[in-house]
């Protein structure tokens, strides 16, 4: 697959870094050692404008280019997983618990071969904004370097990202124009009734009850209130009540997922789900609170964009490797955060088959990882020419 020949000859050092933060993989707005190393690479690169701490632990860096120009900015995700390591290789997770199971050590990594490139090169205009980010796989790090000012701060007039895929050919590149990631939204339903005997049920108001006709109810509102052809995903993942076979409890808990496009189909679950629990609330003669913790908005892709990025794509890896019709997806991802501010694309590279994302057996193929590199370095190129 052709590559940037210099970038090429980064190979062997950029599997060297990418294999030191996996065995050193942490969670969350926590990646001060991920970032400390990030720091060392970039100021070894001769980068002098880097601001950390952004979002907890999150870096920003800025290569300057020739002369004056927009500047782009290029994304990578730092944090790891709560997830137990199981793949037995030399260089596993030495973190008993965390693993980077969704391959953003490799991300960093390549984000890290392209500014190594860029700097010693810096054959574009303007300046490459690049934008270390902690804490997608939950809290929203994404979110946080929004509100914290990055865009503005850094004059960023567009941005782009790369997501590894098992199982799509290693070295090939997937995406669409529009929506590619659903919006996301947990919500969260305590019941309270009157706990007692198991033998006399006549003398409580059971919890677990109505906690079974509420997630019966809910499924009706994917198969009875939304139009069959607009994406939609609701449910209940979690249901947590009693202690013994022969006591009714107080109080049952449920959880669950909601995964949406659209903010008018978001707006009817949203309805539709307290609607649900104060019925069946009344119905069976309990309390029930609904909580509904907004997430994640939707990832939607710049048609032109997409577009852009797919020509530079097949620049690296070949026409044949490049495909703009990915069909959607219900997950979810807090680069929808920087779209919502400037346009932009979001893609998937190819890692060959493997393990799945969030599988304690996946490892990212570092044979990838410079052609996710080169894709940066000529989308700054091509998007930002010098002179």
């Amino acid at each position: 697959m052709p590559v940037i020949n210099r970038i090429a000859g980064y190979a062997e050092e950029m599997t060297a870094w990418r294999r030191h933060l996996h065995e050193y993989p942490e969670l969350g707005f926590d990646c001060h050692e991920t970032a400390a190393f990030v720091v060392a690479r970039l100021r070894e690169f001769g980068i002098t404008q880097i601001e950390e701490g952004i979002a907890a632990s999150g870096v920003v860096a800025v290569i300057e280019g020739q002369g004056d120009g927009p500047t782009i900015g290029l994304r990578a995700d730092m944090d790891a997983l709560p997830i137990l390591e199981e793949t037995g290789l030399e260089h596993a997770s030495k973190v008993d618990g965390k693993m980077h199971a969704c391959g953003h050590d490799g991300h960093t990594t390549m984000l890290l071969g392209a500014a190594k490139y860029l700097t010693e090169t810096r054959n574009f205009s303007g300046r490459v904004a690049l934008i270390f980010q902690p804490a997608e796989e939950g809290p929203g790090g994404g979110r946080v370097m929004v509100e914290e000012g990055i865009i503005e701060r850094y004059g960023i007039d567009e941005v782009y990202a790369l997501h590894t895929m098992p199982g799509l050919e290693a070295g090939s590149f997937d995406t669409c124009p529009g929506p590619i990631m659903a919006a996301v939204d947990t919500f969260h339903i305590d019941i309270s009734g009157t706990g007692g005997h198991g033998a006399y049920p006549h003398e409580t108001r059971d919890p677990v009850v109505a906690a079974a006709g509420i997630v019966q109810a809910v499924q009706t509102i994917v198969s009875r209130n939304h139009y069959t052809m607009q994406d939609l995903v609701v449910s209940v993942t979690q249901i947590h009540t009693g202690s013994a076979e022969n006591i009714i409890p107080e109080r049952a808990y449920l959880n669950g997922t909601i995964r949406t496009f659209d903010s008018e189909v978001q707006q009817m679950v949203w309805s539709r789900l307290q609607e649900i629990v104060d019925g069946q609330a009344v119905a069976y003669g309990v309390q029930a609170d609904l909580r509904i913790e907004q997430g994640y908005p939707a990832t939607v892709n710049n048609a032109d964009k997409v577009e852009f990025a797919a020509d530079v794509a097949r620049e690296v890896s070949g026409e044949a490797a490049v495909s703009t019709r990915r069909e959607r997806e219900m997950g979810a991802e807090d680069f929808s955060y920087m779209l919502n501010k400037r346009p932009g694309a979001y893609l998937f590279l190819g890692q060959g088959e493997a393990a799945g994302l969030h599988h304690p057996a996946f490892d990212f193929n570092d044979v990838v990882a410079p052609v996710g590199a080169s894709f940066f370095a000529r989308l700054v190129e091509r998007a930002q020419p010098a002179g």
